[in-house]
């Protein structure tokens, strides 16, 4: 890092300063103006929050590392720009006419006070034990390979960057609320985009061009039928990304995260109408074709470049290429003055701004999900004082986690995938049966949601079970130990032999099926409990307000959307 760099540094920072010297003059009388910004906020900022929100460290390290390691295979998460117009144009006229500031307030509002403390509570947890912690854990190792420092002041610098990167963050979002991560996400977009846009572009040019890249990871073979890093559709036998599982895997993934997640969905219930609400999501369904070749290609770039260099990328403990350190490598070995500079300021962008998201989030399921329900009468300046006491504690609960996670590493990063996909099927089941099915009833996505919790607890049990009964036997794998000690029950096969992505699909399945079957032997909801809230039951009002929050333009752009999405996928077949 040269003088230039830190100047770079120190002129983001302090844009980064004023916009939130401008959020605090603004107003923050009560909890929908801290939690909500106010609800007055516009598509640019919208989009931008949702793309930056979204992108954390599992793609700064996560992505690229995949793209290393594996190729275009985990590109079906990424591509998913289609998913978010699911939310502008489906999901969002719910919401606005909920008038919900939480998603497991709008299950209430469909079911009942059951289903909306489960899905609190799994939210909760989820978010402090993986979204938190896997961020502010691989923000840590991030700055420790940029900036080459393993000690400083005696003290190892990834504690100091770590613990930096969640004290810096915290406290914009403390005091500025929701205004301060929609506002901060306008800048470091555009930042973190340009960032990644010089990455590709200089390491296509080390390497010697698109077509280099193509033919050294084309001719990298990753399973034992024939497919290599650039095939994005691989045999259905593939022990790990079999191509009907994925787009299965990936579809209920993505449902779960873009359509019903407060962590996303928290952006758009914060725009001012429908209208901004809906281009918001167009604009950040824009910004999520970006990821892959943003994080992903350079991984794979830097895969390239260790092949035909020998020694790119640095190798584990183990002795064996350490594909997660690709994105920072790069950044280290590629950029001259000040373009490493502003990468740096992009990696932060990333990493502070999903941070950002995620304790404004939690804190505000906590005050209005919990204790909002049980003291109804507080009032609302002490309900943003309550809030930002919950994001001090997330806060506390985050840095305490973190040398857990830097025991266990990669380990934990790895199941990350796999509680996604677990958490998801129940959620997802109990989102597109509410909005879909009048009949669905309140006893019936209760149940929904409890079936997906206890199967996906199961499931990650089985997993974190065999794998320390194989690891304690001496085998490197699960499938290893099972053979050898002839373990073939049902409960080994149904909770870990299945495929993790066909797995979520019949958990959706079977989580619908319980949805339909309760229904069926429980009493209906009301009409006027589910005005609004399902297809088939708004008012001539309500239709008319959101037939004019749309317009031609809107409709041209989402054809454009899905057209370059299938154009990938004809591409990377």
């Amino acid at each position: 890092m040269g003088t230039l760099d830190w100047i770079v540094i120190g002129v983001f920072s302090l844009a980064l300063i004023g916009i939130i010297l401008w959020v605090l003059r603004q107003k923050q009388d009560d909890s929908k103006d801290y939690f909500l910004g106010g609800r007055d906020a516009t598509w640019i900022a919208i989009g931008a929050s949702i793309f930056a929100s979204n992108i954390g460290s599992e793609h700064l390290i996560g992505l690229a590392g995949a793209g290393a390691s594996s190729g275009m295979a985990m590109a079906h998460w990424e591509i998913q720009g289609w998913m978010i117009l699911i939310l502008g144009w489906v999901f969002v006229p719910f919401y606005s006419r909920s008038m919900v500031y939480t998603m497991p307030e709008f299950l209430e509002r469909r079911y009942n006070t059951q289903s909306r403390t489960i899905l609190s509570v799994i939210s909760l947890i989820s978010y402090v034990l993986t979204k938190v912690a896997v961020t502010v854990y691989a923000g840590g190792l991030v700055f420790q390979q940029v900036f080459g420092i393993e000690e400083l002041w005696g003290i190892d610098f990834f504690w100091i960057s770590a613990i930096g990167l969640v004290l810096i963050t915290a406290l914009y979002t403390i005091i500025g609320g929701m205004k301060s991560v929609l506002y901060t996400s306008v800048l470091q977009t555009p930042i973190l985009l340009l960032g990644s846009l010089v990455i590709l572009a200089l390491g296509l040019r080390e390497l010697g061009g698109w077509d280099e890249m193509m033919r050294i990871a084309g001719a990298k073979t990753v399973n034992d039928f024939g497919n290599t890093m650039t095939d994005l559709i691989r045999n259905n036998a593939d022990p790990n990304f079999p191509w009907l599982g994925a787009l299965i895997g990936s579809a209920v993934i993505g449902f779960w995260y873009w359509c019903t997640d407060q962590f996303i969905v928290q952006r758009v219930l914060s725009g001012k109408n429908q209208k901004e609400s809906r281009r918001g999501s167009i604009f950040g369904a824009y910004l999520k074709l970006l990821p892959v070749f943003l994080f992903m290609i350079p991984g794979m770039i830097a895969f390239a470049l260790h092949q035909k260099t020998g020694s790119f990328l640095p190798l584990t403990a183990a002795g064996v290429t350490n594909a997660d350190a690709a994105f920072p490598t790069l950044v280290a070995k590629l950029l001259p003055a000040g373009m490493k500079g502003l990468v740096v300021c992009g990696i932060l962008a990333a990493l502070m701004s999903s941070l950002a998201s995620l304790f404004n989030s939690s804190a505000m399921l906590f005050t209005i999900d919990f204790y909002k329900r049980f003291k109804p009468n507080t009032p609302e300046k002490r309900l943003v004082v309550i809030g930002q006491i919950a994001t001090v504690v997330i806060v506390v609960l985050g840095i305490l986690w973190i040398p857990i996670m830097r025991s266990v590493g990669n380990v934990l990063y790895a199941y990350l995938q796999d509680v996604q996909s677990v958490l998801a099927p129940g959620i997802a089941a109990a989102f597109l049966l509410g909005i879909l099915w009048k009949r669905a009833s309140a006893k019936a996505g209760m149940w929904g949601l409890i079936t997906g919790m206890v199967v996906g607890l199961t499931r990650l049990g089985a997993k974190v079970l065999y794998t320390n009964i194989a690891g304690k036997a001496g085998f490197d794998s699960v499938t290893a130990w099972a053979a050898a000690n002839g373990v073939n029950d049902m409960f080994y096969n149904v909770f870990y032999g299945i495929n993790w992505l066909f797995f979520s699909g019949w958990m959706l399945l079977l989580c619908l099926v319980v949805i339909l079957v309760v229904s069926l032997f429980t009493q209906a909801p009301s009409p006027d409990k589910i005005r609004g809230l399902v297809f088939g039951t708004a008012t001539p009002e309500q239709l008319a307000e959101t037939r004019a929050s749309w317009n031609h333009w809107d409709i041209i752009h989402t054809c454009i959307i899905l057209g370059i999405t299938v154009a990938f996928y004809i591409y990377f077949w």
